[in-house]
C-alpha cells in the first residue's frame, strides 16, 4: 500500500496517540527504510540519499577526499559513513562515481579531482564490428575496481551499526552501453542497429546481476542501478517496452536483495512501465511531479525523491530547501531524497537543513490535531 502525505500523516498520529501500545515505536533506520521500499506502514518517511553523497565539506572534515576516495576503499568508506554521521542521512550510500564498470568493460577513464567526479576519456565499441569483440570478464569479480567496491562494502558494514542501511550504486544496462558505444552511436544505433544496442545492454544486464548480487553478500542492503541513459531525455519512450523493459524485469528477477533505479530526467512518459519492471524502488528527478506520479504508480513502487540537487539543494536558502522537501512529503514521497546526485559545493548545512525538514513536517502537524 502506498501512502500520500495526509494518509502519512495519519499513520503518525496513530503512532503519536498510541506509543504505550508500541504501535510503529522504536523503528531502526533500516527497518523503517526497509519498510518504506517494500510500501508498508512506517512512522515517517526515510530521509536519505540513493545517489551520490560525496561533497567538499564532507570531505573536509572527514579527512577522506577526491579522487582518492574513489580509489581507496578505506577513504571510501570513510567518506561515505560522512554522509550519515555528520550530514544526518539516515543511510550510507556509496561510491561517488558511475564509473566502476564502464572501466572493468574496458573504458578509458580520469580519475577527476578534489570535486571533479572520474569521467569518460575513451570507449571500446566504435563501430558494430566491436560490440561482437566485447566479452564479460572471467574473473569480474577479482577485477581492480570492482573488487576495491567489494572491499569497501566490507569497511563500511565493519564501523556502522547493523540498524543503519548501505546503498549501493553502479550503472545500469542502457548506460552500460552508452559508455561502451559512446553517445553518438548509441542515440543512432537504438534507431539503425536495435539488435547492437540490446546486445550491449545484454552484456551490461549480466555484469549488474553478477556484481549486484557480491554486494549484497558483502553486506549491502539495497543496489541502486542509475540508468538514465534508458530515460526519455535520450531514449525514445516508443521503444522502451521493447528493448530496455525486458533487460530490467530480466535484471530485477537476478537480484537477491532490495532493488532500486534511479532514472534522470523526466520519466513521466514511463512511469506505467517502470512500474512493472521488477525495481521496488524508483528515483526521480524534480522534473517529474510526484503528486501525478503517486497518483498513477504509487501503489506498485516506492517513490524517491526529488529535491533538486543541482537548484534548490546547492543554491537555495535553508528556508526554501525546507519547504521543498516538506512539499515532497505532502505529494506522496515514500522516501524524501535528492533527485540525483548531491553537487560536490553543497554546503553542510543545506544538507542539515533538508534532513531537518523531514522531523519538522512531522512536527508541524501533529499539534494541529
Amino acid at each position: 500500500m502506498h501512502f500520500k502525505g495526509s494518509v502519512q500523516l495519519l499513520l503518525i498520529i496513530i503512532d503519536h496517540t498510541n506509543k504505550e501500545d508500541g504501535i510503529l515505536d522504536d523503528m531502526t533506520l533500516k527497518e523503517r527504510f526497509v519498510r518504506s521500499i517494500k510500501r508498508e506502514e512506517v512512522d515517517k518517511v526515510p530521509v536519505c540519499s540513493v545517489t551520490q553523497t560525496g561533497t567538499a565539506d564532507l570531505m573536509e572534515l572527514s579527512g577522506a577526499c577526491w579522487p582518492q576516495a574513489n580509489y581507496d576503499p578505506a577513504q571510501m568508506a570513510t567518506l561515505a559513513i560522512a554522509g550519515h554521521e555528520i550530514a544526518g542521512l539516515e543511510a550510507v550510500r556509496y561510491p561517488f562515481c558511475t564509473t566502476v564498470i564502464a572501466e572493468t568493460l574496458g573504458c578509458a577513464i580520469a580519475e577527476g579531482s578534489f570535486d571533479t567526479q572520474p569521467y569518460q576519456l575513451d570507449f571500446p565499441c566504435k563501430k558494430t564490428d566491436d560490440v561482437k569483440k566485447m566479452s564479460i570478464p572471467e574473473d569480474l569479480l577479482e577485477s581492480r575496481r570492482i573488487r576495491l567496491m567489494l572491499e569497501a562494502t566490507d569497511i563500511i558494514k565493519q564501523r556502522i551499526s547493523d540498524d543503519v542501511p548501505l546503498i549501493a550504486g553502479m550503472i545500469g544496462p542502457a548506460a552500460t552501453a552508452f559508455y561502451l558505444a559512446g553517445a553518438n552511436n548509441y542515440l543512432r544505433w537504438c534507431i539503425t542497429d536495435p539488435d547492437t544496442l540490446i546486445e550491449l545492454m545484454s552484456i551490461g544486464e549480466a555484469v549488474c546481476a553478477e556484481y549486484a548480487n557480491a554486494l549484497y553478500d558483502h553486506g549491502a542492503d539495497a543496489v541502486i542501478v542509475i540508468d538514465s541513459e534508458a530515460g526519455p531525455d535520450l531514449f525514445p519512450p516508443p521503444l522502451f517496452e521493447s528493448m530496455v523493459l525486458p533487460v530490467y524485469q530480466s535484471l530485477t528477477s537476478k537480484m537477491k536483495g532490495l532493488k532500486l533505479l534511479h532514472m534522470c530526467g523526466d520519466a513521466t512518459a514511463i512511469l506505467e512501465p517502470l512500474a512493472d519492471s521488477g525495481f521496488q524502488g524508483l528515483s526521480i528527478e524534480e522534473k517529474v511531479d510526484v503528486a501525478y506520479a503517486s497518483q498513477l504508480i504509487g501503489d506498485r513502487i516506492c517513490l524517491i525523491g526529488n529535491v533538486s540537487p543541482a537548484e534548490t539543494l546547492l543554491y537555495k536558502s535553508r528556508e526554501v530547501i525546507r519547504k521543498e522537501a516538506k512539499q515532497c512529503i505532502e505529494d506522496g514521497i515514500g522516501i524524501l531524497a535528492p533527485g540525483c546526485g548531491i553537487a560536490p559545493r553543497t554546503p553542510l548545512e543545506h544538507l542539515q537543513a533538508f534532513v531537518a525538514a523531514r522531523d519538522e513536517y512531522y512536527q508541524e502537524k501533529v499539534p494541529l490535531i
